[in-house]
C-alpha cells in the first residue's frame, strides 16, 4: 500500500497542471452528476493513505520469486519521480477501450476525450476518490470506487489461478507486475523504479545524487590560530572584580573563621609500600611497623661429616645406614649420610640441592620477624597438666604373671572367652591353641592348613563358638570347653544351619560342614570366600559376624547371619583399601577403617553417618568404648587417636607413646583402662575415663610400660586383650610367648 500511495504521489506531482479548456472540456460530464453526488465526494489534495490493516486480496503484490522485492516509493502508473515518458503517465482513450474499458467506467465523457499526443491527460479524472477507507467495503461489488465526477470505478476482469499461474509462467516480467487496489490495474515497474526500491531495503537513500555523509567543515580546532573567530574586544566587566563573588568569598571566609568550615589536611606524599625484607640497616629499625627487627637467621656451619673425605669415625655402620634408612625423613638427625671420597673430582651433584635451596627458601620466608619477649618461669612444673597420680588410679596391670608357653613361631592373634576361662591363639606354626587362663595350661590344639591371622570368640555365653581365618575360608569350631549343654546346643545349630535354604546365599561365599576328629569329633562350619581373610570380628548378640578381605576390592567386607546362614556384602563399592571393621556395642552403626579414614555408617537407614579424619598414613588396629561414644585406633606411623564422635570429626586427643608401629589398641568392657602395642617390645596401659556429662572431656593419664616380650626380626608385640572381668592385660609376641600381666 505505502509503494502504490508513493507512486501515484510522484505521478501526481510529474502531472502537468490542466487548462481551463481542459477543465471545460469535461464539464458536461461534471453537469450529470447532482449536486447531492457532488456533496457526497471528498476530493483530497494529498496522497490517498490506505489502512495497515486493511484486507487485501494476495494479488495485490506480485509474485514469482523466493525474496520478493520491497515496492514502497513506486507510483500507481509505473512512473518513478516523474522521469518516464508521457505515454507512460496518461493513456489515451484508444488505449482503455482496448484493456477492456469503457469511457462510462472510466467517468470521462466522450466529449472529455482528447488526443494521445497531447499534453494532458484524464488520469487524474480516472483518480479513485473514496479516501482512507478499508478497500474490502468494496468486495461485494462491481466497482471499486468514484472518480470525480463520482462515477463508478469498476473493476478489472480477474483471471482464476489458473489464469495467474500460466501468466506467471509465460509473462517474463510477472515477477516486476504490481496491482493497484484503488485501480485494480497492472502495473509493470521500469528499472529505475526496481532501483529505487532496492535502495530503500538496504536504507539508503533513493536519490544516487544525495550524499549522506557530506564534508564537515571543523570551526573550531585544537591549533593555536592567528585570528580568532570574533573579533569584538573584550567588555569591562571582564576586569572589574566581581561584588558577588566577593560577597560569597567572604561568607566562606567568615565560616572558616567561625569553624563552621575545616579546610582540609594537606596530604603526604605516598610511600612506597614495600621494604627490605631483611635490611640490617639503622633505617628498617627505625620504622615504626618493625621495630623489632630481626635479622635473616644463618645458615649452619658445615662440619666435619660434610667433608668430602670425612674422618673414619664419621663414617657410619652398616647398622646405622639401616637404621637411618628405616626412619621417618621428620625423625631423622641429618638429611644425608657422610660418604668418603679420594679427591673433590670424584664427588657428584648432590640430589637435594634444589630442595634443601627452596627449605632455605621458606625458612626466610616463614621466620619470625618480631621479637617475642621471654617469660621467666621459676617452677617449670607449672606449666604440666594437673594429673591425678597414678596410686589413685588403681587396680590396672602392672605385674607379669603367667607366661603361656608352647608355640613354636610367632602368635599373632589372641581372643579371651566372654566369661575369662578360656584363651585363644593363632601362630605361625599353623595351629590354633585353647589355654586355661588361670593355669597356663593349653588343653586343645587345632591343626589349620595356613597362618591365621584373627582368632574370635563368639560373645553368645550360649555358645562355645569360636571363629578363625583360615586363608580364603572363616571356619567356626565348637571347642566343646566349658558346659556340655553349651556344645550341644552349639552342635544343634550347626545342624540347623545347614538345613537352611541356601537361596539368599551369594555365589562367592559358601557355606559347608565338616567333621574334626581330632577335636572329639566336635562339627564345624567353613566358609569359603574369594580372596584370603584378614580379619573377623562379631556382633555384641553373636549372631552376626564380619569378615575383611583388603584384596577383596569391592567385595572387602561381608557381613554374616550364623542363624540363616546368610552372607551380604553392604557396599556396592570400596571407598579405599578396607583395614579393619567393628560394629557398635549399642546401635545398628558399623565402622570401616580404611588406610587414613574411618567411615560410620547406619545399618538400618543404609547410609553413610560421618567420616572422622584420622590424620594418619596407615591404620593398624580400631576398638570402641563399651559406651559407644569414643573411639581409638593405632597406626603404623606410632600414633594412638582418641576420637569424640559426639565432639568432632577430627582426633580429640593424638598421642606418640610408642617408638615403633602400633599394632594394637583395645578398651577394657568394665575398668576405665586401655591399652595398646608396639613393635618396640612394649605395652602401654593407660587410664581412660568417659564421664556422663557432656561437658567434662575425658581423662587420659599414661599408667604402665609393660616390658616383657623380646623384638625378632622388627616384630615386637602383635596383639594385645584385656580380661572382659578382672583387670588383666594378655599380650601375644613375635618371640611365640603370650604373657598375663595383672
Amino acid at each position: 500500500d505505502f509503494v502504490v500511495n508513493l507512486c501515484r504521489e510522484i505521478g501526481t506531482r510529474s502531472m502537468p497542471k490542466r487548462t481551463t479548456q481542459d477543465r471545460k472540456e469535461v464539464g458536461p460530464s461534471l453537469d450529470r452528476v447532482s449536486s447531492a453526488q457532488r456533496d457526497s465526494f471528498t476530493v483530497s489534495a494529498q496522497p490517498i493513505r490506505v489502512d495497515d490493516d486493511s484486507d487485501e486480496s494476495d494479488e495485490s503484490y506480485y509474485s514469482g520469486l523466493d525474496s520478493e522485492p520491497d515496492t514502497s516509493g513506486i507510483s500507481s502508473n509505473g512512473s518513478a519521480m516523474g522521469d518516464q515518458p508521457s505515454q507512460e503517465l496518461f493513456t489515451s482513450d484508444d488505449d482503455e477501450l482496448a484493456d477492456g474499458a469503457s469511457d462510462d467506467k472510466l467517468g470521462v465523457s466522450k466529449a472529455g476525450s482528447h488526443d494521445a499526443t497531447s499534453d494532458t491527460s484524464d488520469e487524474e479524472d480516472a483518480r479513485n476518490t473514496v479516501g482512507n477507507i478499508p478497500m474490502n467495503w468494496y468486495d461485494d461489488y462491481p466497482h471499486i470506487g468514484y472518480d470525480l465526477d463520482g462515477t463508478k470505478i469498476m473493476k478489472p476482469a480477474k483471471g482464476d489461478e489458473l489464469d495467474k499461474f500460466l501468466a506467471k509462467m509465460d509473462d517474463p516480467d510477472y515477477w516486476r507486475t504490481i496491482e493497484d487496489k484503488y485501480s485494480g490495474k497492472k502495473l509493470l515497474l521500469s528499472d529505475q523504479e526496481l532501483d529505487i526500491i532496492q535502495k530503500m531495503q538496504q536504507r539508503e537513500f533513493p536519490e544516487a545524487s544525495v550524499n549522506p555523509y557530506p564534508m564537515q567543515i571543523n570551526f573550531f580546532t585544537y591549533e593555536t590560530m592567528e585570528q580568532p573567530l570574533s573579533g569584538g574586544t573584550e567588555p569591562k566587566r571582564r576586569f572589574v572584580p566581581s561584588r558577588w563573588e566577593a560577597k560569597k568569598v567572604m561568607k566562606i571566609v567568615h565560616a572558616i573563621r567561625m569553624g563552621w568550615i575545616k579546610p582540609s589536611a594537606k596530604k603526604e606524599a605516598e610511600k612506597p609500600n614495600y621494604y627490605l625484607l631483611w635490611n640490617e640497616t639503622d633505617d628498617a629499625s627505625k620504622d615504626k611497623k618493625h621495630r623489632m627487627h630481626i635479622p635473616a637467621p644463618k645458615m649452619k656451619l658445615p662440619g666435619h661429616d660434610e667433608s668430602y673425605n670425612p674422618p673414619p669415625e664419621y663414617l657410619p655402620t652398616a647398622e646405622e645406614r639401616e637404621k637411618w634408612e628405616q626412619e621417618d625423613p621428620q625423625d631423622r638427625e641429618r638429611n644425608f649420610l657422610p660418604q668418603s671420597y679420594k679427591s673433590l673430582r670424584e664427588v657428584p651433584a648432590y640430589p637435594r640441592f634444589i630442595q634443601e635451596r627452596f627449605e632455605r627458601c621458606l625458612d626466610l620466608y616463614l621466620c619470625p620477624r618480631q621479637r617475642r619477649m621471654k617469660v621467666n618461669i621459676d617452677n617449670p612444673d607449672i606449666l604440666l597438666p594437673k594429673l591425678p597420680k597414678p596410686k589413685d588410679l588403681q587396680p590396672f596391670p602392672t605385674t607379669e604373671s603367667i607366661v603361656y608357653t608352647g608355640h613354636t613361631e610367632m602368635v599373632r592373634c589372641i581372643s579371651v572367652e566372654p566369661l575369662g576361662q578360656w584363651l585363644a591363639s593363632g601362630s605361625s606354626d599353623k595351629s590354633l591353641r585353647l589355654w586355661e587362663v588361670s593355669t597356663g595350661r593349653c588343653v586343645n590344639t587345632v591343626s589349620l592348613e595356613t597362618t591365621p591371622d584373627s582368632v574370635a570368640f563368639c560373645p553368645n555365653q550360649e555358645l562355645t563358638l569360636i571363629a578363625v581365618t583360615v586363608g580364603q575360608g572363616v571356619w567356626l569350631i565348637n571347642h566343646g570347653l566349658g558346659d556340655k549343654l553349651a556344645a550341644s546346643h552349639t552342635d544343634q545349630l550347626f545342624g540347623s544351619v545347614m538345613n537352611c535354604d541356601d537361596a539368599n546365599e551369594p555365589s562367592s561365599v559358601v557355606w559347608s560342614c565338616s567333621t574334626d576328629e581330632a577335636s572329639s569329633k566336635r562339627l564345624k562350619l567353613i566358609l569359603t570366600l574369594p580372596k584370603p581373610v584378614k580379619q573377623i570380628t562379631w556382633h555384641t548378640k553373636g549372631d552376626y559376624f564380619a569378615t575383611v578381605m583388603p584384596e577383596g576390592g569391592n567385595h572387602a567386607v561381608y557381613i554374616h547371619q550364623l542363624t540363616k546362614k546368610r552372607s551380604q556384602n553392604p557396599f556396592q563399592r570400596s571407598k579405599g583399601l578396607v583395614q579393619k571393621v567393628l560394629f557398635h556395642p549399642t546401635k545398628p552403626l558399623f565402622f570401616v577403617a580404611t588406610q587414613k579414614y574411618v567411615r560410620m555408617y547406619d545399618l538400618v537407614k543404609q547410609e553413610l553417618v560421618k567420616k572422622l579424619m584420622t590424620g594418619v598414613k596407615w591404620i593398624s588396629s580400631i576398638d570402641i568404648h563399651p559406651q559407644g561414644d569414643n573411639l581409638i585406633i593405632g597406626s603404623y606411623d606410632k600414633r594412638l587417636c582418641w576420637f569424640d564422635l559426639e565432639l568432632s570429626t577430627k582426633p580429640y586427643k593424638v598421642m606418640r607413646q610408642h617408638k615403633q608401629a602400633v599394632r594394637q589398641v583395645c578398651y577394657h568392657r568394665r575398668y576405665p583402662l586401655l591399652a595398646s602395642c608396639s613393635d618396640d617390645g612394649t605395652a602401654i596401659v593407660s587410664h581412660g575415663m568417659v564421664y556422663s556429662d557432656l561437658l567434662k572431656n575425658p581423662l587420659i593419664v599414661p599408667l604402665k610400660i609393660l616390658k616383657g616380650h623380646s623384638t625378632i626380626d622388627n616384630f615386637g608385640i602383635l596383639d594385645v586383650r584385656f580380661h572382659p572381668v578382672q583387670p588383666w592385660l594378655f599380650t601375644a609376641g613375635a618371640d611365640s610367648t603370650i604373657r598375663l600381666y595383672t
